[in-house]
């Protein structure tokens, strides 16, 4: 006798490539959505995997990819429904030498490839299609360079969660549900002071770093930018974002940066890591590498699942 009790099909849990492996090239691109603009910022959102598809088809190699995130405020005005949990404006800090600003954003799209020509296409596409309708807040183009180290020389995200390690990081799951396979992305644009930084010594380097130069190999070094930013949870195990920051610069006008992006099922994990890097802890602080990096932009966005998103800017509800 067949069951009277529905089936009730899967949850939403398509992600959005915030997963993907590090990339060669990069274009981080942060909008504000004019007034009278939110049906063609919806309608961008809800054609973007098919501009993706398109534009990588003929270069498989190319490994095209683009995460869009949502900021408070546009989310608001775009969908109309109840934010997800976690969802608020960037989190000023000031702290005793350094700060961390806030700047608008309300649309986020994280463009990679193997080559940097497919994301510049994409890039011109999406602005194709909000000419008139957003204002460019943000344009970064990164790169990878050498052997994944930053315009410091040290080699970057080396403790990177993977698998089923960077999903559990990165993914919201069960506990909310509507907004289940979605994230949450901090960014931040970091302009370094190469000049002073070249001036220490490799030693003094690695003792502000917390990990050796030539290997990246953690080193004790109490008060490092390694040591601030190591969170550690109630049963004592240290807590993980899912970091995807990459280098850029122009030397012709003495511009070295850092545009860093990070994902996470909380964002409070990586604003709990900003307020020691900004703000100091009781053991000590701020941040040493700040003294050399100064932060120059600072949003939020949500990170909607890939499914959900496509239910919202087609619907602007979920279904």
């Amino acid at each position: 006798m067949p069951s009277s009790v529905p089936s009730v099909p899967p949850p939403r849990v398509r992600p959005q490539p915030v997963l993907g492996p590090p990339a060669r090239a990069a274009v981080f691109l942060v909008v504000t959505v004019d007034p009278g603009g939110e049906t063609p910022a919806r309608e961008v959102l809800a054609e973007l995997p098919a501009l993706e598809r398109a534009l990588a088809f003929p270069h498989p190699e190319g490994r095209l990819s683009c995460v869009a995130g949502v900021g408070a405020p546009a989310w608001d005005r775009l969908y109309g429904v109840p934010r997800p949990a976690a969802l608020h404006p960037f989190r000023e800090l000031s702290g005793p030498r350094h700060h961390a600003v806030a700047t608008p954003g309300d649309l986020l799209f994280h463009i990679r490839a193997a080559r940097p020509d497919l994301c510049f296409a994409l890039t011109a596409e999406i602005m194709k299609r909000l000419r008139g309708a957003a204002t460019v807040q943000d344009e970064t183009q990164a790169f990878a360079y050498y052997d994944a180290r930053n315009l410091l020389g040290f080699v970057d995200g080396t403790e990177n969660p993977a698998g089923a390690d960077a999903a559990e990081a990165a993914l919201i799951g069960d506990e909310d549900p509507e907004f289940r396979g979605g994230s949450y992305a901090i960014v931040q644009k970091y302009l370094h002071d190469v000049a002073a930084w070249e001036g220490l010594t490799t030693e003094e380097q690695e003792r502000i770093v917390g990990r050796t130069k030539a290997t990246g190999l953690e080193l004790d070094a109490p008060g490092s930018h390694k040591d601030v930013n190591t969170v550690l949870g109630p049963d004592g195990a240290e807590q993980r974002i899912l970091r995807a920051a990459m280098p850029f610069g122009r030397p012709g006008r003495g511009e070295f940066g850092t545009y860093f992006i990070a994902y996470a099922r909380d964002p409070q994990l990586t604003e709990t890591m900003l307020r020691r890097m900004f703000l100091g802890t009781p053991a000590g602080g701020p941040d040493p590498l700040l003294d050399f990096s100064r932060a120059v932009t600072g949003t939020l966005f949500f990170v909607p699942s890939a499914d959900l998103l496509q239910d919202l800017s087609e619907h602007g509800k979920p279904r």
